[in-house]
């Protein structure tokens, strides 16, 4: 398959590799782009795959918490960062949060066919399009969540809704203290981008994985090396990505010599409770959707053409 100038623009967005790199790695994986990450990774490119790092939508992302038990999560797009901060997309966006929050749609294709309980004569997509007139730029309703608990709900909103998070947690005791530590905890969801709340959650197909990942990473550094000595070799450094992928097992950004799980069970001690973290959910608005750049496709079209 002939590598084109947007294969290779799609890649590098994807990996945050060079033009070069991913042009080279689309080439050796006839042109899957699945298969073209892997070849990075294995080829010592890229040590983990990234998100897309030209995030160009703007928008906002909202969350409303009721009774500390229900919690929902918004992520509006617009096609500016200045109808982003207007009042009206603004109070728009709360009161998508505010449906969100008593929905029981599974999907975003349910959640626009609801009734818009601001005007029940509207549904949620055509309350959207009469605002997309109204501001005169694109919007889009981009996805949800909700959820309900039987122990505490509780939301964080960092940068004026560009990341939005909720931790579900089971807890025998609810008070202002084990709230303002699991906003904290909120917070290290927002920077730290756990993709899991603890090992228990990793499937052994993703470790399987990973391992494969690393032991040929490893095996390029060490091509001396026999696959015993490599597969010993990684452990240390799976263990360490594991520690990266799971919250519990992250470094405590408010105090380092503590990990999330001791500083949990630490507030947990201090206030005679239980607790366990049972989800959690990260929006960060744009996150995935590429930036339009209008001088890249003949950057990397020059590229290819040398």
């Amino acid at each position: 398959m002939a590598v084109t100038a947007q294969m290779v623009k799609e890649l590098r967005e994807i990996t945050g590799a060079g033009m070069m790199d991913c042009k080279k790695a689309l080439g050796e994986t006839d042109g899957n782009m699945d298969a073209a990450v892997e070849w990075l990774r294995k080829n010592g490119v890229l040590k983990a795959e990234k998100k897309a790092g030209r995030i160009a939508a703007e928008g906002l992302v909202y969350t409303e918490v009721i009774n500390d038990k229900t919690g929902a999560i918004v992520e509006v797009n617009s096609e500016t960062d200045f109808v982003a901060k207007n009042a009206d997309f603004q109070a728009y966006v709360k009161a998508v949060v505010s449906q969100a929050l008593n929905s029981e749609s599974a999907d975003i294709e349910s959640f626009l066919e609801e009734t818009w309980a601001i005007d029940t004569s509207k549904t949620v997509k055509e309350a959207l399009i009469e605002k997309i007139a109204t501001i005169g730029e694109n919007l889009n309703i981009r996805r949800f969540e909700r959820i309900v608990s039987e122990g505490v709900v509780v939301s964080y909103v960092h940068g004026g809704g560009r990341i939005g998070v909720l931790i579900e947690a089971q807890t025998d005791v609810v008070n202002d203290a084990i709230k303002s530590a699991l906003r904290n905890v909120c917070m290290q969801v927002a920077a730290m981008y756990p993709k899991y709340v603890s090992r228990d959650e990793i499937s052994q197909d993703f470790i399987a994985h990973e391992k494969e990942i690393l032991h040929a990473q490893a095996k390029l550094e060490n091509p001396n090396k026999s696959d015993d000595i490599i597969d010993k070799m990684i452990v240390g450094r799976l263990n360490k990505e594991l520690k990266e992928f799971c919250l519990l097992d992250q470094v405590y950004v408010q105090d380092s010599d503590l990990t999330v799980g001791q500083y949990v069970d630490k507030v947990a001690k201090e206030n005679g409770a239980k607790i366990e973290i049972k989800k959690f959910v990260r929006f960060e608005t744009g996150e995935g959707i590429e930036k339009k750049s209008e001088d890249f496709a003949a950057e990397v079209a020059a590229q290819l053409a040398q």
